[in-house]
């Protein structure tokens, strides 16, 4: 039978942020071992009599393939009046905490990104996010209260070779899913469950800093991926050029300087939080490239001319910045002649694996904690939500607060 009574949630139908709205929850628990079975049709006839006695609007379940119903939850189409997810005793259900919004989420609820699940056309939102267990299953490894982030990707079905081995940030098919992205609702709700090896734990200690863990983990995958470019090229790094002073380029130098490195950060902005932040860490702070040099640059903007800039001043050059923007810019034929003759590497990265959120719960756990608060600049309710996609002047890291 469902129960209305654990929270509400964010949802979104992607393109039309008009209809963008909270609603109700409602959570129908399964035992475990059932993954493969969608909702039966005696679930779906309890929460229509459950909404008919409330004179509300029954829910539609839709029939989705089997496949689907894995890893969180069902809904109704737009109309209803909640949202209704399934919880598994096999599954750590965690309270929601926070939920950080990136630019992909603007792009999801503005310019009709993502996808929603089979049969539906809105989903829940927001991929980054932050809980504190209620339950979890025997012998998982987590208990109630325990701080924990959901990893954002699910493998593909076939598995791809990739997926196969848990590398599922390098399915090679393009049939992964994601939370709040692809196929899947996401953490924008004040109660999510989450299989236990999709779930990591973080120090307690971090408390809201942990909402920082995702994209710190596609910074950790970007350093991975940066030594091991390293490593091929027979560079041994001691300074990196970061591109942006988001919070992917902010979190790639705190990685460089935990890693001793000398750091060196380029942004257009002049005052704001953010030259401050670059400093506050011993790193210095640039508005143009100008003489910059460095063994290395993660290039967090996705523009074009500092692109090339960061490919022409380094041996190594990760690409983790998305542009938006197809129209053709002019190229610098000898950056190509650069990279021949220089032996030099320019490798992209998304995504993160298991592994990837590991380590970036320990750099945040190392990290000070006063530094990492600087990032989160903003935090909107709830039932404001949507004032998260709104950009203001001064912001890093916009979180919405599902207590």
């Amino acid at each position: 039978m469902g129960d209305t009574g654990r929270g509400r949630a964010a949802l979104v139908v992607p393109g039309k942020p008009d209809q963008a709205r909270v609603v109700d929850l409602r959570i129908v628990e399964q035992p475990g071992g059932v993954a493969s079975q969608p909702p039966s049709e005696a679930t779906a006839r309890d929460l229509t009599a459950v909404d008919t006695a409330r004179n509300l609007t029954a829910a539609r379940i839709v029939e989705q393939p089997a496949d689907r119903w894995d890893d969180g939850p069902f809904a109704g189409v737009l109309d209803s009046p909640y949202h209704g997810i399934v919880e598994r005793s096999d599954e750590v259900h965690v309270q929601g905490l926070l939920a950080g919004v990136c630019g992909t989420d603007v792009e999801i609820v503005r310019d009709g990104f993502g996808e929603p699940p089979a049969g539906r056309d809105a989903l829940v939102p927001f991929h980054e996010s932050l809980g504190r267990v209620v339950t979890a299953p025997a012998g998982s490894g987590f208990t109630p209260g325990d701080l924990v982030v959901g990893v954002v990707r699910r493998p593909d079905p076939v598995p791809c070779p990739a997926c196969a081995v848990g590398a599922w940030d390098f399915c090679r098919n393009g049939r992964y899913r994601e939370r709040g992205i692809k196929e899947l609702d996401g953490y924008g709700m004040q109660r999510w469950s989450v299989p236990p090896e999709f779930a990591v734990r973080l120090d307690p200690a971090l408390g809201d800093l942990g909402v920082l863990t995702e994209p710190a983990s596609v910074v950790a995958k970007a350093w991975t991926q940066a030594e091991a470019m390293c490593r091929r090229a027979h560079v041994v790094p001691t300074s990196v050029l970061i591109t942006g002073a988001g919070p992917i380029g902010l979190l790639a130098a705190l990685l460089g300087v935990q890693r001793g490195f000398e750091v060196h950060v380029v942004d257009r902005v002049t005052d704001g939080p953010k030259p401050d932040l670059v400093r506050a860490l011993g790193a210095h702070y640039h508005r143009e490239p100008g003489e910059v040099s460095a063994d290395v640059a993660i290039e967090c903007t996705g523009v074009a001319p500092l692109v090339w800039e960061a490919i022409r001043r380094t041996s190594v050059t990760v690409l983790a910045g998305l542009t938006g923007d197809h129209d053709p810019v002019p190229l610098d034929p000898a950056v190509f002649d650069q990279i021949v003759l220089g032996n030099k590497a320019v490798v992209g990265t998304v995504n993160a694996a298991l592994i990837d959120y590991r380590a970036a719960a320990d750099a945040l756990a190392h990290a000070d904690h006063s530094w990492l608060a600087g990032l989160i600049t903003r935090r909107v309710p709830l039932e404001r939500f949507t004032e998260a996609f709104d950009r203001q002047q001064d912001d890093v890291k916009v979180v919405v607060d599902l207590s």
